[in-house]
C-alpha cells in the first residue's frame, strides 16, 4: 500500500514595510489664562451667599450714603465724609470675598476637580488673585460713584455748595489701601485654607491686633517710635488719610513685606504642596 503525501502549501509571506514608524503625539493646549479668570469670577457669583456678599458692597455703600445725608450736619456734607462712610463696609467685606475665593476649594471640596482640570495650581491661584483684584476695583468704582451721587443730592437738599475735597490722587491712595487690605484676606486664605479659621484670623488681625498695637503705642514710647515699621495695619491706614511721603512709603514697604508678602509666599508654597482631597 502506497501512501501519497500531499505537500502542504505555505501562505505567501506578508511583506513587511520598511518605512520608519513615527510615534503619534498628542498636542496639549493649556486653558487660556483669561478663561481661568472668567471662571474664577463666575464662581464668586454662583452661590447665593457669594452673590449677596458681593451685592452687599453696593447695598451698604448706599445705606451709608443715605445715613450721611439724613444725619450729618451741613458743614460735614463733603465728599470726604461720604468716602469715609462707604469705605468702612468695603474694608470689611472685600477681604472676606478674597478670602472665600481661596478657601472655597477646600471648604466646599471643589479643589480636586479644579486642580484636575488645571494641574498647574499656580495658574489657578493667579487667576483667583486677578479675579479678586477685578472685583475690588469694580466695587471701589461703584462705591465712589454712589458717594458722588450722595454728595450732590445731600448738598442740594441741604441748600449748601457741593464740596469736592478729595482729589484724584487721594482717591487712588484710598483704592490702593482697600486693595492691600483685600489681599490680607487673600493671604490668610492661602495660609489657612479653611473658611472659619481664615475668617477668625482676619477679624482678629483687623480689629483685635490693631486695637492692641494702638494701645501699646499710646503707653510705650519705644513701640510708638517703631510702629510705622512693624505695624502694617497702621502704615496702610495712612493711605486713607494722606498721600504718603517717601519715608511713609518705606514704612509701608517694610511692614508689608513682613505681614503680607512673606506670608503670601508661604501660603502659595503650602497650596502648591498640600494634598487635595
Amino acid at each position: 500500500m502506497t501512501v501519497t503525501s500531499t505537500p502542504t502549501s505555505t501562505p505567501a509571506s506578508t511583506p513587511v514595510s520598511t518605512q520608519p514608524t513615527t510615534a503619534r503625539t498628542t498636542s496639549y493646549d493649556p486653558i487660556p489664562f483669561s478663561r481661568l479668570v472668567s471662571v474664577e469670577l463666575r464662581k464668586m457669583f454662583d452661590t447665593r451667599s457669594g452673590f449677596w456678599l458681593l451685592a452687599s458692597v453696593g447695598i451698604l455703600a448706599t445705606l451709608a450714603t443715605v445715613a450721611v445725608i439724613l444725619w450729618a450736619p451741613e458743614d460735614a456734607l463733603t465728599y470726604d465724609t461720604f468716602a469715609a462712610a462707604f469705605g468702612l463696609p468695603m474694608t470689611v467685606i472685600l477681604p472676606v470675598i478674597a478670602l472665600l475665593s481661596v478657601t472655597s476649594e477646600w471648604s466646599q471640596r471643589t479643589g480636586l476637580a479644579t486642580f484636575t482640570f488645571v494641574p498647574r495650581r499656580g495658574r489657578v491661584i493667579a487667576a483667583k488673585a486677578v479675579g479678586a483684584f477685578v472685583i475690588g476695583v469694580v466695587a471701589i468704582v461703584v462705591a465712589a460713584a454712589i458717594g458722588a451721587i450722595g454728595n450732590v443730592v445731600g448738598s442740594t437738599i441741604a441748600g449748601v455748595d457741593t464740596v469736592w475735597d478729595l482729589g484724584l490722587l487721594q482717591l487712588l491712595m484710598i483704592a490702593l489701601g482697600t486693595v492691600l487690605n483685600m489681599f490680607i484676606g487673600f493671604m490668610l486664605g492661602l495660609v489657612l485654607r479653611s473658611s472659619p479659621a481664615a475668617l477668625v484670623a482676619y477679624f482678629a488681625y483687623q480689629f483685635v491686633l490693631s486695637s492692641l498695637t494702638m494701645l501699646l503705642a499710646s503707653t510705650q514710647q519705644w513701640f510708638a517710635d517703631i510702629q510705622p515699621w512693624v505695624d502694617f495695619n497702621y502704615s496702610q491706614g495712612q493711605l486713607f488719610d494722606i498721600v504718603p511721603s517717601v519715608e511713609q512709603w518705606a514704612h509701608l514697604a517694610v511692614s508689608g513685606a513682613f505681614w503680607l508678602a512673606l506670608p503670601l509666599l508661604l501660603g502659595l508654597r503650602l497650596v502648591l504642596r498640600s494634598e487635595v482631597k
